[in-house]
């Protein structure tokens, strides 16, 4: 099978989809690759170390997308990317579809098999190519909402740790997922007065039992997330549905309640958001004011950080993208379930019932299609 690694081109994306180390397991198992000149610059990665473990490198990102039989991205094509989509290719990479309709109906159009990392799932529930982007980000969220808060980036002066003798700040958190509990972690390990929201009591006992620090849970509702929220000095949002729209659980007229230079670090903006206030930006222009309240919105976080990120991403896609090459993607997905759930496009149709319902569009298992 022909490989192709393009250059990401989402505002400031860093990451690249596959290690020289990845490359080179892929050339062993047979596989030729293409990788577009400096797609791995940002991550650290010199084409030099590409050429080295085999791939063939490619100057231009077309021929990289025509030649290919399975693109490897880290995020969704983009509107420049769509022209090259084509029956018979598979795009392997993150792609949110559930909150990306235009996406969607080009996928199907075009009968382009989508493969999205967030929507491989475990027999136990486990999304293991989403974990350790989503470990990132919630460690990051936190990061950027201590960034956020100082006076001179529009928030409220207050140190997210407080000082003796002053109160440190209030930290919500939305969701007890992967996401939640790393932005938990670090904000815990900061000092700072954190309480989870979750719709499982058994998720925030276990939380209660492995975290330490200024920690309260509290189950979600509407009304304990709306007096949670007026409290707040920062509001991370850390709601996933699989492979579904984020519900909105934070309300224009909640975040009317915040305090001025409060922060609200929408996480699940990427699935459209769980915060009303909140829509996607980019990390050259991250934030922005919604009734005094400083809104942050990137929907590619781990980008900022794509040493970390890439590695991490291409620990958990390698050995199923190593299964798709080798066995091909009609056998590959027979044999392996979870890696069945992660295709939500193929041969004209969408095969992932979520994002389908997102859009009213008509849905067709995957079995029926193979």
């Amino acid at each position: 099978m022909i490989i192709g690694v393009p250059k990401e081109i989402k505002d400031n994306e860093y990451r690249v989809s596959a290690t020289p180390g990845g490359i080179h397991q892929l050339v062993d198992s047979g596989q030729q690759v293409m990788v577009e000149r400096g797609a791995g610059m940002g991550s650290g990665f010199a084409d030099e170390e590409y050429a080295e473990a085999g791939a063939m490198m490619v100057s231009d990102a077309a021929k990289v997308w025509n030649e290919a039989e399975m693109v490897m991205k880290v995020k969704e094509p983009l509107r420049n990317e769509y022209r090259y989509l084509r029956q018979g290719l598979i795009v392997y990479t993150y792609l949110h579809l559930a909150a990306n309709e235009e996406l969607t109906r080009q996928l199907v159009s075009k009968k382009t098999t989508g493969i999205a990392y967030e929507t491989v799932e475990l027999a136990n529930g486990s999304l293991p190519l989403l974990t350790p982007m989503s470990e990132v980000a919630g460690k990051m969220a936190v990061q950027i909402a201590a960034h956020c808060l100082e006076r001179m980036n529009g928030g409220r002066g207050k140190l997210l740790g407080g000082i003796p003798g002053v109160l440190p700040a209030d930290v919500v958190i939305i969701g007890g997922g992967t996401v939640g509990t790393n932005a938990a972690q670090v904000a815990l390990g900061m000092g700072a007065n954190v309480m989870i929201l979750d719709i499982n009591p058994d998720r925030l006992r276990h939380l209660s039992e492995v975290l330490r620090g200024n920690l309260n849970t509290l189950m979600s509702s509407p009304r304990n997330i709306a007096e949670a929220v007026k409290r707040a000095d920062v509001v991370i949002g850390a709601v996933l549905v699989k492979g579904a729209k984020a519900p909105c659980l934070v309300t224009r007229e909640m975040v009317s309640e915040m305090k001025p230079g409060s922060v609200i670090v929408d996480v699940a903006v990427d699935q459209g958001g769980c915060v009303e206030t909140t829509h996607p930006t980019s990390h050259s222009q991250p934030t922005y004011l919604v009734n005094g309240v400083l809104h942050y919105g990137v929907p590619n976080i781990p980008g900022a950080v794509p040493r970390t990120s890439t590695y991490g991403l291409s620990n958990a896609t390698l050995p199923y993208a190593l299964k798709l090459v080798r066995q091909g993607l009609v056998n590959a997905v027979k044999g392996d379930a979870a890696l069945a759930k992660g295709v939500n496009t193929h041969d004209g149709y969408v095969t992932y019932q979520a994002v389908a319902d997102a859009f009213g569009m008509d849905y067709r298992p995957l079995s029926e299609l193979l």
